[in-house]
């Protein structure tokens, strides 16, 4: 019953080498997003300033 034997940590360490730990898929994920998601919103938040911008140069009168 080789299936239940005690496997010392090295051991256990190394059949874990190559896999990518919950915490960091996490970290990777929150950095995907993050990416996907900044440049958007900062496209939109240029956007707006430069309408606003706009409106201000065009004075308060025109404004619509």
């Amino acid at each position: 019953m080789s299936f239940f034997r005690r496997r010392s940590d090295a051991e256990l360490a190394a059949s874990y080498a190559d896999r990518e730990s919950a915490t960091e898929q996490a970290a990777r994920q929150r950095r995907v997003a993050h990416h996907r998601t900044g440049a958007a919103r900062a496209a939109a938040e240029g956007q707006a300033w430069e309408d606003s911008d706009r409106a201000r140069e065009r004075g308060w009168l025109r404004r619509r």
